[in-house]
């Protein structure tokens, strides 16, 4: 008589399978992806309604003549920024980044924070030269028609708080651009308040670089281990946030009646457009790994 016993059951893993943990998991890719895109929209929509609009123009002419009339005893605030060589502290900030990065023994970060300093220069110079130009209106203001679209000054400010947001220790992100979003601001109302720039210049700055540092994000963040399920609040919030910003910029300027109130308002909203746009960034982006040799080791130790 031959004797059976009862079958084992399967031995089966623990927990749920990995697939389900991971399909669980916020995508930051698709966070950033949005930024990207609303950072783009936001920016051609600041470009369509302040500078291809009459009544864009017009608000924006009325406050770089009240800041050219204006004497200056009344902007002595942003006078520090005539003395300021931009391409001297482009240069500093540059060997900046490339110090940090190798005291941190992480050349290819260094690379990165490089590359999102001057991509976003390079190309706010090429739209502003040979892409973008200003219809000419007649307003009776008599400035200056040649366009200023977007500001060369917010570019640079912005890029470089970015890029050192990227080449310091992720933990001490958030904290780099919170602490240089008002150095942001302060030249975007300066830049206004001396009369160089148009509000919408300085805004228009500040999205190009936000859209192409989220860019470049979303493509280091696609390659290395993500979710798949996408955060609808973060996703929105980035989406329609920075869109949000200017249409509230234009509707405060478009609103003032007098070239008084309009001026402060413009340099009011140069600084809060700043801050907001540079908090806008700061969410996506403050988790990031941008360092391919870290990431690649991780990835090895896991497997």
């Amino acid at each position: 008589m031959a004797v059976t016993f009862p079958e084992a059951p399967p031995i089966t893993p623990s927990g749920p399978p990995r697939h389900a943990l991971v399909a669980k998991t916020p995508s930051r890719t698709a966070v950033l992806v949005a930024a990207a895109v609303g950072n783009a929209v936001a920016f051609l929509v600041a470009y369509l309604l302040f500078v291809r609009t009459a009544a864009g123009q017009e608000a924006e002419n009325g406050v770089v003549h009240s800041a050219q009339a204006a004497g200056r005893s009344t902007v002595d605030w942003a006078e520090p920024l005539r003395d300021v060589d931009l391409v001297v502290v482009l240069g500093a900030v540059a060997l900046l980044v490339l110090a940090l990065a190798l005291v941190r023994r992480r050349f290819t970060l260094g690379v990165t924070a490089l590359v999102l300093l001057a991509t976003p220069l390079a190309v706010a110079q090429l739209l502003k030269i040979y892409v973008l130009d200003r219809p000419g209106i007649d307003d009776g203001y008599a400035v200056a028609g040649h366009n200023s679209f977007p500001s060369g000054h917010v570019s640079a400010a912005t890029a470089v708080l970015l890029a050192l947001a990227v080449v310091l220790p992720a933990r001490f992100r958030t904290w780099v651009l919170a602490v240089g979003s008002p150095g942001v601001a302060w030249v975007a109302a300066a830049t206004v308040a001396l009369g160089w720039h148009r509000l919408s210049d300085t805004v228009g700055g500040c999205l190009l670089v936000a859209a192409v540092v989220c860019a470049g994000a979303a493509v280091v963040s696609a390659r290395r281990p993500d979710g798949r399920r996408v955060p609808v609040l973060p996703a929105v919030t980035a989406l329609l946030g920075p869109v949000a910003v200017v249409l509230g910029g234009f509707a405060v300027l478009g609103s003032s009646t007098s070239e008084g109130a309009r001026f402060i308002a413009a340099v009011l909203l140069a600084a809060v457009s700043a801050v907001a746009l540079v908090a806008l960034v700061t969410g996506p982006v403050r988790r990031v790994n941008f360092d391919p040799g870290r990431a690649g080791r991780a990835t090895r130790l896991s497997r």
